[in-house]
């Protein structure tokens, strides 16, 4: 990462009305002079069908669209649970594993329910983050992180999974983990690292794209 932190005057928004995930966002780039906002900031906007079948066709698709809606730069994830035993599932149907409306824990409730009795409980996260400008081509970077589905709900931290995936090098489920262990080893944290370690040459970019635009 350079030393040198280029100023930007716009703001940039997170397209997610998840506030675990608005959080982890901002102090991940608590450093940068840049302004992160979330959806609520706007008032009601309309809502994107996430019906891509990877994590980076969602994760553009957010990007893309909150950016025409709102007129700035929009920096979208879709992250999720690839469970091995399960050949791959929930997967890009993670947040909504129990029904469209499911909550996180009737999520962990019904995987657990569907791993009832099985050995292998490898399970991957992944993400992907996307950054785009109103029109034009948007920016990739991706994470992933390895762990074991828990036999029950342990932690009290977090959101999501986070409660039943167990992270053997700390020893913990991320649930169990404080928001600066997290992000040093999660699959989100992994991601934002690498738009860390170039995000000044992002925010060039941005105004780049901006200025031709304008």
């Amino acid at each position: 990462m350079n030393n040198e932190i280029i100023k930007y005057d716009e703001s940039l928004v997170l397209a997610t009305g998840n506030e675990g995930k608005l959080t982890e966002f901002k102090h991940m780039v608590a450093d940068f002079q840049v302004d992160i906002k979330g959806l609520q900031d706007f008032g009601p906007i309309p809502t994107v069908e996430e019906d891509g079948e990877t994590f980076e066709d969602n994760a553009v698709k957010k990007a893309r669209f909150t950016a025409r809606v709102l007129g700035i730069p929009a920096l979208a994830d879709d992250s999720g649970l690839m469970v091995d035993a399960i050949d791959g599932k929930p997967g890009v149907y993670s947040a909504r594993y129990a029904g469209d409306k499911a909550t996180d824990f009737e999520n962990n409730l019904k995987l657990l329910k569907t791993m009832e009795g099985m050995e292998n409980r490898k399970a991957t996260f992944m993400c992907v983050i996307a950054i785009a400008v109103p029109m034009g081509p948007a920016l990739i970077y991706e994470g992933q992180c390895e762990g074991i589905i828990t036999r029950e709900l342990t932690g009290q931290e977090g959101f999501g999974y986070d409660p039943l995936f167990y992270y053997p090098p700390l020893e913990k489920t991320f649930a169990e983990m404080s928001l600066e262990e997290k992000n040093r080893v999660s699959h989100r944290g992994k991601a934002m690292a690498e738009l860390g370690y170039e995000f000044n040459k992002v925010l060039i970019w941005l105004k780049q794209r901006l200025s031709e635009v304008s």
